[in-house]
């Protein structure tokens, strides 16, 4: 992308978009304050607590805003993939000198600061993507371009699932949707929707469902189910193809990806996965039900909510959060505060903000004049929406608790400045599409 400067920087700032993230970090602050609030608490200004930390943490990301907005415009593009190498580097660094905090390894302690590279990863690679499908012999039809662009997205994602941090992992695999809107096939949406939902049933499928005692032969659940599908797909290849003499490929290929996903599935949920991430899914899929323990959070959770009724208890009124019966409530579950104590009214004021703010990013993008902002446009409100969708999805009951923060809610300086570099970045390079040569 080339551009000139502009005579001056606000000129073409899009404040619709500024005014959203204010307004979003400002209820992020204040519930913050009643999610940690008790009859013997201090003033919001308190910054041995957690909300006056997050108040350095809203002023040091308001510099940081202001920072990406006075570079200049050519920096983010020609600076991509160093951004990505750097944060990929710090992966590495993490795993080898992080420190553990909440069963993850995910945070580098500086100077009693901790950080945590993956949410800033998450920056770089949206940075690397854009750059890389801007670029001119880049067409989605190649297979290149396909392999290429998936190596950007998994190098990160493996990194952060070695931590283990799967909730972080997860995110990546909405980027899936920025490859759609640059040209890749429906097809491969189908095949990622496939895979979940076999992910799913490989879960209710009993490890030994079969048992031939006469011929001493034990069938894994996984397999049978494998091998049901790997006939159901050959019949229908039988079907719609013309020269039933070449189904030999495709179906040997299936059955090497059927038995690769089968064995990818096992490895990941058994080795990589603790029992809290496996316990937490089955508690989803209802599997197991253990709302004194591994559902415990979720449980209470969403009795805050519900208690909270039509209009809430009032503010700094919640008797589930002044008593502590959500853990994580200012970080992972600040969405059951707002429900508590603003109730209906209050949670369906936050749902309208963040659609008005994945609304406004998505006429942003589309209005861009080079490949580069659009693809990162694209990637910002994927990562954002994955993160509301799941965060709110689990303190309800909807989606397994895996921690994931709540874009601009949830207490944190890792997750705050990172949203706020994505967000201010893609209003920098929008305030300079008009000088963006076609």
């Amino acid at each position: 992308m080339r551009g000139r400067r502009t005579k001056n920087i606000t000129e073409n700032i899009d404040w619709l978009l500024i005014s959203i993230y204010a307004v979003m970090v400002l209820l992020g602050w204040l519930n913050i304050y009643a999610a940690n609030y008790t009859d013997e608490a201090g003033t919001i200004f308190d910054f041995s607590q957690n909300y006056g930390k997050q108040l350095m943490w809203i002023g040091t990301s308001a510099a940081l805003a202001i920072v990406v907005m006075l570079l200049d415009v050519r920096f983010y593009e020609t600076f991509a993939y160093v951004f990505y190498g750097i944060f990929v580097a710090l992966l590495v660094a993490v795993l080898l000198i992080g420190t553990e905090i909440k069963g993850s390894q995910s945070w580098i302690v500086i100077g009693g600061i901790s950080i945590q590279p993956a949410e800033f990863a998450k920056y770089g690679t949206a940075l690397a993507l854009a750059k890389y499908l801007s670029s001119i012999s880049v067409k989605m039809e190649h297979f290149k371009t396909r392999f290429m662009s998936a190596a950007i997205l998994l190098v990160p994602a493996a990194l952060i699932l070695l931590q283990p941090d799967a909730g972080s992992t997860l995110v990546y695999a909405s980027f899936i949707f920025v490859l759609y809107r640059e040209g890749l096939s429906g097809k491969v949406l189908v095949v990622g929707v496939a895979a979940a939902v076999l992910f799913i049933l490989t879960l209710f499928v009993e490890r030994e469902m079969w048992n031939i005692e006469t011929l001493d032969l034990t069938i894994s659940g996984e397999y049978i189910l494998m091998g049901a599908i790997f006939i159901l797909v050959g019949l229908v290849l039988l079907l719609f193809r013309k020269n039933a003499s070449s189904l030999w490929r495709p179906l040997v290929l299936l059955a090497v990806v059927a038995v690769g996903y089968v064995a990818s599935v096992n490895y990941i949920f058994n080795e990589i996965f603790e029992d809290r991430h496996r316990n937490r899914i089955y508690e989803l899929l209802g599997i197991i039900s253990d709302p004194s323990g591994t559902g415990y959070n979720q449980h209470q959770s969403k009795i805050a909510i519900g208690s909270g009724g039509f209009w809430g208890k009032g503010y700094l009124e919640g008797t589930q959060t002044k008593f502590n019966f959500v853990p994580e409530q200012s970080t992972d579950f600040i969405f059951c505060t707002v429900g508590e104590e603003w109730g209906f009214v209050g949670t369906s004021i936050i749902i309208v903000l963040f659609l008005g703010l994945f609304i406004r990013i998505i006429w942003i993008a589309e209005r861009q004049r080079s490949t580069f902002a659009r693809v990162y446009a694209y990637s910002v409100v994927c990562i954002f929406f994955f993160h509301f969708a799941i965060n709110v999805g689990m303190t309800i009951g909807l989606a397994p608790v895996i921690g994931i923060p709540l874009p601009f809610f949830s207490y944190g300086g890792s997750s705050l400045w990172s949203f706020t570099i994505l967000l201010f970045t893609l209003i920098k390079l929008d305030a300079e599409r008009r000088n963006v040569l076609r």
